[in-house]
């Protein structure tokens, strides 16, 4: 015990003389939460928005009031043309185009179906997907006054059919910020930096210098070396994670409703599989710049693409989702995500953490080995 204590030591005293380490590890998770808080937003505040308004009528400036009104469309243009709408939607200025023919207040009058034309530019499904969902809502609202009012000169007290008013409610992110859904998951991001890339970094670092062949021929068994240069990197991405989310909270506002120690606990476990793959990538890596790569290119980038981190698995080629089972930040995200937004505890996230810990214990265990041998 001793000696792994004095193995620590050496490893924290290493890493306070490196500032470029100290950056990375303690100020880089801070940087990265704010602009990934400011810069991950697929929230659509206003819709910039065409019109070509061949109608010019009470009822159509009446719509388009109601559109205003309701703070999701700024009008940017109004155009006198079918061309010139094609072409603001073309330049990108706006994202929606709406064409009111020229019997719109005419066909609503005489009881008629009154059509209008509403483009959207694709090319962002998100944005066009969010703004159709507004301007439905709207136009909903608006067919339903209209109604009202031809019933009311008819003389009809109520209506002819019943109707089915719904009551919505959201719960865990009522304003279904989208920042409130990726913060959370900055923590794993920012663990599999820490424990991947710098544990794989560290170690080859040693090799490159002449170091770990020095360390070999102490009296230091394999199992001290491996737990005195894993814990370092341990510690490190539990600092990391208050550091998280102290700026989440006192920052952005978002609070952990469920508990905060089960979350670390939930953490050590996810780190099992992060120091793991840490470990394998130093005993196939010879220099520094190697293991960067490996660990980026092979490792990293493929658990954040595949974890459900930015892009939902639901969506993804069946084949594919079945490759994310085997991804251990795939089920760290649902875990944390469930404590931090639903304060889920042990009784609802139990089968992730059994994966999870099952999972990094075999991935620990079989780099250990493999780390072990190369030592001998």
């Amino acid at each position: 015990m001793k000696i792994i204590r004095l193995f620590i030591n050496k490893e924290f005293r290493q890493f306070l003389r490196d500032p470029k380490m100290f950056v990375i590890v303690l100020i880089a998770p801070i940087v990265q939460l704010v602009f990934l808080g400011y810069a991950a937003n697929r929230d659509l505040n206003y819709v910039n928005t065409a019109v070509y308004d061949m109608d010019k009528s009470g009822k159509s400036r009446e719509l388009l009031r109601d559109m205003e009104g309701s703070g999701f469309f700024k009008f940017n243009d109004f155009t006198a043309n079918y061309d010139d709408l094609e072409k603001a939607l073309d330049d990108g200025r706006v994202l929606c185009g709406i064409v009111i023919p020229d019997d719109f207040e005419k066909n609503i009058m005489n009881r008629r179906t009154a059509d209008i034309q509403i483009i959207f530019d694709g090319s962002d499904g998100n944005k066009a997907s969010i703004a159709s969902g507004y301007i439905l809502n709207i136009l909903n609202n608006f067919s339903s006054e209209i109604t009202a009012e031809i019933q009311e000169r008819s003389g009809l007290k109520r209506s002819l059919a019943g109707m089915i008013i719904p009551e919505t409610r959201v719960w865990y992110n009522p304003n279904l910020t989208t920042r409130n859904f990726m913060l959370p998951s900055i923590v794993g991001l920012i663990l599999i930096i820490i424990t991947i890339n710098m544990t794989s970094l560290a170690i080859v670092k040693e090799r490159e210098v002449g170091t770990l062949e020095q360390l070999i021929v102490t009296p230091i068994r394999p199992y001290q070396m491996i737990v005195g240069k894993l814990v370092p990197f341990t510690i490190l991405g539990f600092v990391s994670i208050i550091l998280v989310l102290s700026v989440m909270r006192f920052w952005f506002g978002i609070e952990v409703k469920g508990s905060v120690t089960f979350l670390f606990v939930c953490s050590f476990v996810f780190m099992l599989s992060t120091l793991g793959l840490g470990l394998f990538v130093s005993t196939i890596s010879r220099t520094q710049q190697q293991a960067m790569i490996t660990s980026a290119f092979l490792v990293i980038m493929p658990m954040i693409f595949l974890s459900g981190f930015a892009f939902p698995i639901d969506s993804m080629p069946e084949a594919i989702q079945y490759l994310t089972y085997l991804i251990p930040l795939k089920y760290f995200i649902t875990i944390i995500r469930g404590i931090v937004l639903k304060g889920l505890g042990f009784s609802e996230l139990w089968k992730d953490l059994l994966t999870l810990f099952l999972m990094g214990a075999a991935i620990l265990t079989v780099s250990s080995l493999r780390f072990r041998k190369k030592l001998e």
